[in-house]
Formats: structure tokens, C-alpha cells, sequence
């Protein structure tokens, strides 16, 4: 069974991105566009900090 963490190795800000490209088998590079664009609606910003806050750190 896989679990979503935040990635140690695929991290430019909190491993949020390269966490979920890693569970979900994706560039990581696609899911911080996604972030981006996302943040430009103002809903990016707030859903990055939440997952900072909620998914734990890969040990």
C-alpha cells in the first residue's frame, strides 16, 4: 500500500509537489504547474499550505 508523503529528494519549497508526483507515478514538474496555476485563482496558495501542514514528511 502507498502513502503520500512529502518527498526529501523531489523538493524545491516543501516536498509537497514532488510528494504527490511520486505517489500519483508523475512528473513533479506537472503538479507544481498545476500549483501555479492554480495559485493564480488564489485557491494554491491556501491548498499548499494545508498539505504542508497535513502530509507528513517521508523519513
Amino acid at each position: 500500500m502507498k502513502k503520500l508523503y512529502r518527498s526529501k529528494k523531489n523538493r524545491i519549497i516543501a516536498g509537497v509537489c514532488g510528494g504527490i508526483g511520486e505517489y500519483f507515478d508523475v512528473d513533479p514538474t506537472l503538479i507544481r504547474l498545476l500549483w501555479v496555476f492554480l495559485a493564480l485563482y488564489g485557491i494554491g496558495v491556501f491548498g499548499y499550505i494545508a498539505a504542508w501542514a497535513i502530509i507528513p514528511e517521508e523519513s
